[in-house]
């Protein structure tokens, strides 16, 4: 197993990661991105993410896409935002890799925090979390609006 930073040129791979963590979390009309997507806004100037991929006999079997964000109570954090292995791959530790390697980025970095969500459902993903150190804090909740509810939004406000 090797875990290196992503390439354009493994954003294909990397979409049909994303499209298949989509499927478990049994949305899987919900991705809108494309290849050209991930392309365009990972590897510019200034890349709005970034990722590691794990690749095993030269396939990519999973990954860990994360961008920079900026706490007022904390300064410089880390957003995981996919952490995602092959359904064939699971078990094999793959998973905890791809974890550490967004841990020693953190460190590397200088972040006083690393977040990410994770679904309530998913249990071994709770579980492998809270017994690595991390909390899972019940208290927050996410709130997102979409593309719609934006629209709506400011239909309303205008």
């Amino acid at each position: 197993m090797d875990i290196r930073k992503g390439k354009p040129e493994d954003m294909k791979s990397v979409l049909a990661l994303i499209q298949e963590l989509a499927i478990f979390e049994k949305e899987p009309d919900a991705v809108l991105i494309t290849e050209e997507d991930l392309i365009r806004d990972g590897f510019g100037e200034n890349p709005l993410f970034h990722v590691f991929v794990a690749d095993v006999d030269k396939e990519i079997v999973g990954i860990a896409l994360f961008y920079y964000r900026y706490s007022s109570w904390k300064g410089k954090t880390i957003h995981l935002e996919d952490l995602i292995v092959k359904e064939k791959m699971r078990g094999t530790g793959l998973g905890s890799a791809l974890y550490s390697e967004i841990m020693k980025q953190g460190k590397k970095e200088n972040v006083r925090r690393i977040e990410w969500n994770v679904l309530n459902w998913n249990t071994p993903a709770v579980n492998f979390y809270e017994n690595s150190g991390a909390k899972v804090i019940e208290e927050w909740r996410v709130v997102q609006m979409d593309e719609a509810g934006i629209n709506s939004y400011l239909e309303k406000i205008n």
